[in-house]
Order: C-alpha cells, then sequence, then structure tokens
C-alpha cells in the first residue's frame, strides 16, 4: 500500500516585495482575499488532508504569524537570523516534519477546482517519484505572466522549459536536502538533481489558479473565488 505523507510544510517566511506597501506593517500571508487572510485559504486546503503535523516557516514579521497560527495548532519554525530561503527553510524545519516525504503548500495562490493537495495524495507513487509538483497549464493561471516553468512527457516526468506553471504545491523527499552544503538555498537545486534521475514529476491541476504576488492580483482572486 502506498504511505501518504502525514506533514505539511507551509512557506509563510517571505517578504512579500511584490505586495509594496501592503506588507509594510504585515506579512504576505496575513493579507486577506474576500475576507480570508491567504494562509486561511491555504489552511482550508491542508484541512482536507488531516495531517499529523503542520508547520510554517516564519521570518517577515513573524510575531503576527504566531499569534494567528499557534491557536491554530500550527508548529512554528522560525528563521533566524536570516532567512533561508525554500529548501533551507524546509530543511530547517524537519526535526517538527518527521521522517518521510512532506507536502509543502505555498500561501500566495487561490486554487479554484479540486483541493491540488488532495489530487497529489492521489496520484502519488513513492517506488517511481522522488517530488510531485502540481502544475498548471498556463491557459488555467490567472495573474501570472510567462511561458511555465517546466514540460511533461506522456508519463508525467518533467524537465525545464514551457506550458506548465508549478502553482505551489508539491508532494516531496526530503533526504537530498542534507547532502545540499549551501545555508539558504532554493528548493530548484534539489528538483535539478530528481530530474536528473527521471524522477521528478507534475500532476496536471484540473481548475484555475492565481497568483498573488502582486496587488492586483487581490482582485483577480476575489473575482475567481467569485465564480465559483
Amino acid at each position: 500500500m502506498t504511505r501518504h505523507p502525514d506533514a505539511v510544510m507551509l512557506f509563510a517566511a517571505g517578504f512579500g516585495t511584490r505586495m509594496g506597501a501592503l506588507t509594510k506593517d504585515r506579512p504576505k500571508p496575513l493579507i486577506e482575499v474576500a475576507g480570508r487572510p491567504l494562509i486561511d485559504h491555504a489552511l482550508g486546503m491542508v484541512d482536507d488532508l488531516r495531517p499529523a503535523q503542520v508547520v510554517a516557516n516564519l521570518h517577515y514579521l513573524p510575531d503576527q504569524l504566531e499569534a494567528h497560527l499557534a491557536p491554530k495548532g500550527i508548529q512554528l519554525s522560525r528563521e533566524e537570523p536570516e532567512i533561508l530561503e525554500t529548501g533551507g527553510g524546509l530543511r530547517a524545519a524537519l526535526p517538527l516534519l518527521g521522517e518521510g516525504p512532506v507536502y509543502t503548500l505555498n500561501t500566495d495562490a487561490i486554487w479554484s477546482g479540486p483541493n491540488p493537495l488532495t489530487l497529489l495524495r492521489d496520484i502519488w507513487d513513492p517506488g517511481r517519484m522522488d517530488a510531485l509538483l502540481m502544475c498548471v497549464p498556463t491557459g488555467q493561471t490567472i495573474g501570472h505572466s510567462g511561458s511555465g516553468d517546466f514540460t511533461a512527457d506522456a508519463d508525467g516526468r518533467i524537465m525545464r522549459g514551457p506550458g506548465l506553471i508549478y502553482g505551489g504545491a508539491q508532494i516531496m523527499k526530503t533526504e537530498g536536502l542534507v547532502a545540499i552544503s549551501e545555508k539558504a538555498f532554493s528548493l530548484n537545486i534539489l528538483w535539478d538533481q530528481m530530474q536528473r534521475k527521471g524522477r521528478l514529476f507534475a500532476a496536471i491541476y484540473p481548475g484555475r489558479w492565481c497568483d498573488v504576488g502582486r496587488p492586483e492580483g487581490i482582485a483577480l482572486a476575489e473575482g475567481l473565488i467569485a465564480d465559483v
């Protein structure tokens, strides 16, 4: 029987610089979309998994996020004094996440359609995969420019190229993090290692996805939610 991951990492440490004045006095995950903080939209998806552990990393204005998340039972991984990026942040949180593959979820996007995390859970095959990324065809994205991050073959293996945008949700094995020498680094380093081994895969999201990385993304996301 396939063992499903039982821990979720929420990436919530970033400065939110693309949000301009909106993040001057609050962290980006607490910016509201349709009356709810962005991170609460993410937690709504996590709740469907009923995971044993949910961890969020904190760096920018961490006290505000701690006050919001701690009462919800979320464990916190503070990155001090320096921010560690996605790879370093995930590695620093491993003592809280436990052993085995984990879900990771960015907190600056709105999904319209099936829960991407449960879709990943149903497709995950650790015998073939070291990571399974939820990717969105460019035509189904809102508020995002560019031609895409990845291209997929008929079996779902992915490599760098146009056509698919990484939506910020994945299942990933974490063993490879230990061997990376940098303290602060992107998960792209680990993805590239997995890709060279033919073990980096994508699930294709059937719904729509909105990037809320910039101020204009808020109204776009609210419009997407209103269309449901």
